[in-house]
């Protein structure tokens, strides 16, 4: 029986997802709860509807289409009642404006892994497939098929993980991971706790059991202006860096809202109202800390 896994996206001709032109994969389902997520729709491993009203032309399709009466008029305006949706899609079918639309397809590997060697023209320079999410691992037995299809077809593979997952399992990935995308967002345990809704210690033990199994990482940190950017964290970076054998770079990602319209669009509330964008004082500050106290290059993307 095919391997399948739920896909929200597969953006080609990625840039900042490793190595080379990219093609990534981004799986549903993630075990935390980023207030500063940017693809919120990865959140969930089940597919969703995502809906903007102001797209909305009143053809009247979804009011019919829909089999749990989930679209309806309220003061003139239409109104998606989320608890009687499904999910099903049928509204999306025909939707011919876009206001309406499923978040999350079912792939086989081999469907996933045509859409990836049809790019291979534009991996010469050192690019490959990268799967990402949400968290890969959460579909464990279609992210390591994905994998090693990749590599037999002489594909460069990374996994871009939170690194919340069995130790085991990671060790069971290794021989079909070139590069490990692995995220650092914090090295405050109680903060990162609060932030993220997960623990720190068993990702960093996983960091460390993958970097001593020889493991090729880059740490990915996303760093968020008055959350968790401040020097504690910033040198706590660099400690960890310095204290893998396997870490090839560090990459600063500056906080966007891109996610915020995501999250209005799926019905749900907003946690990271509140936050706001990092400036180029930012930016330059967090490099030269970071710079100053680790062996490893560090990089601002």
């Amino acid at each position: 029986m095919a391997i399948t896994g739920t896909i929200f996206d597969i953006q080609r001709f990625s840039l900042h997802d490793g190595p080379g032109i990219r093609t990534t994969v981004f799986l549903k389902g993630c075990p935390l709860r980023c207030l500063w997520c940017h693809n919120p729709e990865s959140q969930k491993r089940e597919r969703e509807i995502s809906f903007i009203p102001d797209r909305c032309i009143g053809c009247g399709w979804c009011f019919e289409a829909c089999p749990g009466a989930a679209h309806v008029l309220r003061n003139g305006r239409h109104v998606l009642l989320r608890e009687f949706c499904g999910g099903c899609g049928a509204c999306a079918e025909g939707c011919y404006s876009g206001a309406i639309e499923v978040i999350g397809r079912e792939m086989t590997v081999e469907d996933v892994l045509a859409d990836v060697v049809r790019d291979r023209p534009f991996y010469d320079g050192g690019g490959g497939v990268t799967i990402s999410g949400g968290e890969p691992m959460m579909q464990f037995e279609f992210t390591r098929a994905l994998l090693r299809a990749a590599r037999e077809a002489g594909v460069h593979t990374c996994l871009d993980t939170c690194g919340f997952a069995p130790t085991g399992s990671f060790m069971e990935l290794l021989d079909g991971v070139d590069l490990f995308l692995y995220d650092l967002k914090d090295t405050d345990p109680e903060r990162h706790l609060q932030t993220t809704g997960g623990p720190l210690e068993p990702i960093l033990a996983n960091l460390a059991a993958i970097d001593a199994a020889g493991g090729r990482i880059i740490l990915r940190c996303p760093l968020i202006p008055d959350v968790n950017d401040d020097e504690g964290h910033l040198r706590g970076i660099a400690d960890v860096a310095n204290s893998l054998k396997n870490v090839i770079a560090v990459d600063l990602h500056p906080y966007h809202p891109f996610g915020r319209s995501k999250v209005a669009r799926l019905g749900a509330c907003d946690p990271s109202a509140g936050i706001n964008s990092a400036d180029a004082k930012d930016v330059s500050r967090w490099l030269s800390v970071v710079e100053a106290a680790t062996r490893v290059p560090v990089r601002a993307l």
